[in-house]
């Protein structure tokens, strides 16, 4: 086992991967400065131009990780850039933002966000560069002219650290990132096969399960329901399948709840995906603090019920989410019954805590529902 995989199951709970493989591939680059600028090269990147040895930049490179840059105006919540990269001589300075994508997609307009952040900033050249695990197209028509857009998969990164790294830590960092799957691309498994076989039968069965009275119910009890194409969206994005609405119309989705099907992409196969609902606020909720204080309440007096999630990591997206593991609905002779009935009492258990919180809910009508955001 990698020793960045031993290091990380040290956290208790939900375990950062993203920021950790970020603090990670930063320190690797700048130690490792002529690797950082051979993997810049291909992206006619100037400041990477030349071999490392005579290169000016090898010297004026600045790599730093988390960076907070305060909020534009029409912006509402500051930004937070996984890695920031500046190649600086006597002429020219090369600017360069990172975001790291591993258990996620983008979020609420982030990378036009950045963008436009990174447009602020004095430079010659800026770069945006946008690297994931799962797949995430983006339009880069949709960024500022003078910020050149690049998207990579991690497998990029895996391939070149493969043919470039020979030190220990490289090596520690290609096995982190093959336990994490960060290194497969172009090649069916066996398992691919057979999901590839069962999509339709396996998507017919969470639909059932999510439908009916589960949805009616749902959409009583919190104003509104998403769309289909919503879901699979969220499938795509998220790994999850599941049903939502907004509970904050006036800030999209700085407050919803979520109820489905959770973790379906698990690192490994003795993993299983988890049924249940999610209540979560955004970190640009304004009424965010109130909110995360009764997310703690609940979890203080509902320790076996709810769970927490990043409820004291900022500026995060935080939950409490009531779950069961898959598993153990496996041996039910009626598997689509029990799952139904247990998704019924999830959004009672949801109701039930809504006396926690001062802020009043409020869910969305469907027709105004904004499922694509």
């Amino acid at each position: 086992m990698s020793l960045f995989t031993n290091l990380l199951n040290l956290y208790s709970g939900n375990k950062p991967v993203g920021d950790f493989f970020t603090e990670i591939i930063a320190y690797y680059f700048s130690v490792n400065k002529d690797i950082l600028l051979d993997w810049l090269k291909p992206y006619s990147i100037p400041g990477s131009r030349g071999l490392a040895m005579l290169n000016p930049y090898n010297s004026r490179i600045n790599i730093s990780s988390q960076v907070e840059y305060k909020k534009l105006k029409h912006h509402e919540t500051n930004s937070r850039i996984d890695i920031v990269i500046e190649l600086v001589n006597e002429l020219t300075t090369d600017l360069i933002f990172i975001e790291c994508k591993i258990d996620s997609g983008e979020m609420d307009g982030q990378l036009k966000r950045y963008s436009e952040i990174l447009n602020e900033q004095i430079a010659s050249n800026k770069y945006l560069f946008y690297i994931t695990l799962h797949y995430d197209p983006k339009e880069s028509a949709n960024l500022l002219d003078n910020v050149e857009f690049i998207q990579l998969g991690w497998y990029h990164l895996y391939d070149f650290l493969l043919e470039k790294s020979t030190d220990i830590l490289g090596k520690e960092i290609l096995l982190f990132m093959e336990k994490y799957q960060m290194n497969e691309i172009n090649q069916f498994s066996s398992i691919d096969m057979l999901t590839m076989m069962n999509f339709n039968k396996t998507l017919t069965i969470m639909q059932s399960s999510l439908n009916g009275e589960v949805k009616d119910k749902f959409k009583t009890s919190f104003g509104g329901v998403n769309k289909e194409a919503g879901s699979l969206t969220q499938w795509r994005d998220c790994s999850r399948y599941i049903i939502r609405n907004s509970l904050a119309p006036k800030c999209k989705w700085g407050l919803w709840c979520g109820l489905g099907y959770w973790d379906l992409n698990p690192k490994n196969l003795t993993e299983y995906p988890s049924l249940g609902i999610v209540l979560e606020v955004a970190p640009y909720f304004e009424k965010r603090p109130e909110i995360i204080t009764s997310m703690q309440k609940v979890i203080t007096d509902k320790p076996d019920e709810w769970f927490p999630m990043n409820l004291v990591t900022y500026p995060e997206w935080s939950a409490i989410i009531y779950k069961k593991s898959l598993q153990s609905f496996l041996s039910s002779e009626n598997q689509l019954v029990e799952i139904k009935k247990f998704f019924l009492d999830s959004i009672d258990e949801l109701i039930n805590i809504q006396p926690y919180f001062d802020f009043s809910w409020k869910g969305l009508d469907i027709e105004d529902s904004p499922e694509e955001d």
